[in-house]
């Protein structure tokens, strides 16, 4: 169950410029790390490799894809927000991604999400989502986006 609710599109329009509930903290496994390497083909050294990166990475420990930090967020999202009152939803893109620090094997990291901007589209609303992928104990996150919902009624 979603740590928040939000009662239709009036009461999205309502949360402009206001945080969601964060979700849970969650610790990143290098078996996650293996799996997403294996789904996109990117088997670089520095994320599935800990012996070496142990050895020659600057963070001395296997690191997630940028990518992976960016694909937690919509999965992050539906755990800790729910919409009703709509028909549907779909992500309806980016724009902007920034990836700031990176995600540590072991990090415990987390979704941050600021609802940007609500504007009306023919059929419902874009929902521009300023996402942040926390990492505990760090002063940078793994991720910042700007995310695109479309909500239709």
């Amino acid at each position: 169950m979603a740590a928040q609710t939000i009662n239709g599109i009036s009461e999205l329009k309502e949360l402009k410029g206001k945080d969601l509930a964060p979700s849970a903290w969650k610790t990143l496994r290098f078996e996650d790390i293996v799996a997403f390497a294996d789904a996109t083909g990117d088997h670089q050294w520095i994320h599935v490799d800990r012996e070496r990166a142990a050895r020659e990475s600057p963070y001395k420990a296997p690191i997630a894809h940028g990518y992976f930090s960016l694909s937690r967020i919509p999965g992050l999202m539906f755990e800790t927000s729910e919409m009703k009152g709509v028909k549907g939803v779909i992500n309806y893109g980016l724009n902007k991604v920034r990836f700031p620090s990176p995600l540590k094997e072991g990090a415990t990291y987390r979704l941050q999400m600021t609802v940007d901007s609500v504007t009306d589209v023919a059929g419902g609303v874009e929902c521009n989502f300023k996402a942040t992928i926390a990492i505990q104990n760090e002063a940078k996150p793994a991720c910042v986006a700007e995310m695109l919902f479309r909500y239709f009624v």
